[in-house]
């Protein structure tokens, strides 16, 4: 059996695990999905999406566009594909307009609304505005008058962006809101200003434990909508991520439910919110201090897998062999040892593939096996 073969068999074991942490009830819905070809390279293919979808029993999921080759002017051919894709799907995929504040943003909002749009998707990163943009009040207020939500980036590669986004959700009374990837730019900030006011959501849509953790305590259950940013995200991984931390936060199973797809379905459906409970989880995170070494080393690692770089400093491997130091958890050592001594193994191999497409999707199962490892350092109790 190949490295890649033994992979994919790790990856897939993890499902049984999935399903037998999943709240019964639960309704599955997705509020961050990409479809098109982005200009970094990444792909999202339609019946990937709807494979993935049909496979781990989601209802529906939010849909736009990436930054596309063809996204001039204004985004307009990628936002039609967007809408066909939405189509096509029989309203399992609820399609976003994605915007440009340099190219006609108020013109192309309308125009993909009056078609069938049923949110509207911001990216002061790719599409390098700030939040003071006078241009942002506009729009804001339209999605306020169709009541479309808004999602706006709220991940890497950002200033502070707190301050002008509670002046554009006190504005333009009623508008909703999610700010996608936790809020991790500013997520002090974003949950100080935004966190309790109805409407306002953060999606789940992150790499690392320790963020959602971090959101949890500050932010309401009833703001969090699970997200997986797919093709970024991948199962079992992400709703793995989202589920165990918001159990070591100590949601509830109706928390647990209404964060996997409620609150979400609830904005497509364009239901009032629910009433807001309090923020749960702690401050701080108690972990073996093996598997916070082994968490450090993954950290160190991760970057230069993301940039299929070689890991010339050896960082996986010191994770790998921290995770052989049995300190009292054993089964939980063992498991992080094996995903990240084949990880190690796609990671060697990867590099040596003729084809892009392969060298692609062996550093995607790489990272995937390096990411449920390092979900498992961060959620296992000391």
């Amino acid at each position: 059996m190949t490295a890649f073969d033994r992979a994919r068999a790790l990856v897939q074991a993890y499902d049984a695990e999935l399903e037998a942490e999943l709240p019964e009830g639960v309704h599955l819905f997705d509020a961050h999905t990409h479809l098109g070809h982005d200009i970094d390279g990444t792909h999202g293919r339609y019946e990937e999406l709807t494979t993935m979808l049909d496979r781990y029993g989601f209802d529906g999921a939010f849909v736009f566009c990436m930054d596309e080759h063809d996204r001039e002017p204004a985004f307009c051919v990628p936002n039609d594909r967007t809408l066909a894709h939405a189509q096509r799907s029989g309203g399992r995929l609820v399609p976003f307009v994605r915007l440009d504040l340099a190219a006609r943003p108020l013109e192309e909002a309308r125009r993909a609304l009056d078609l069938g749009a049923r949110g509207i998707k911001l990216h002061p990163r790719s599409q390098a505005f700030a939040l003071d943009d006078e241009r942002l009040a506009p729009i804001f207020e339209l999605a306020a008058e169709r009541s479309v939500p808004i999602l706006i980036h709220g991940g890497r590669g950002l200033p502070p962006i707190a301050e002008h986004l509670e002046s554009l959700v006190r504005r333009c009374d009623g508008v909703t809101l999610i700010v996608a990837h936790a809020g991790i730019a500013d997520m002090a900030g974003l949950a100080g200003r935004l966190g309790g006011i109805p409407g306002v959501y953060f999606d789940t849509s992150v790499w690392s434990a320790v963020d959602l953790l971090d959101l949890y305590r500050q932010v309401s259950p009833e703001q969090i909508v699970y997200a997986s940013d797919y093709p970024y995200g991948r199962q079992p991984n992400s709703l793995l991520l989202s589920i165990r931390t918001a159990r070591l936060a100590n949601f509830d199973d109706r928390q647990l439910r209404a964060m996997l797809g409620e609150n979400a379905r609830r904005i497509a459906d364009g239901e009032a919110p629910q009433p807001l409970t309090m923020p749960r989880g702690g401050t701080s995170l108690v972990q073996p201090l093996t598997f916070a070494r082994i968490h450090h080393y993954i950290s160190m690692a991760v970057p230069m897998l993301w940039m299929r770089q070689r890991d010339g400093f050896g960082a996986l491997g010191l994770a790998v062999n921290a995770a052989r130091e049995r300190d009292g958890h054993r089964d939980e050592a063992w498991r992080i040892e094996e995903l990240l001594t084949t990880a190690r193994d796609l990671w060697r191999d990867g590099a040596e593939l003729p084809s892009d497409d392969e060298r692609v999707s062996t550093m995607r199962t790489a990272i995937q096996l390096v990411n449920l490892a390092d979900l498992i350092t961060v959620t296992t109790r000391a």
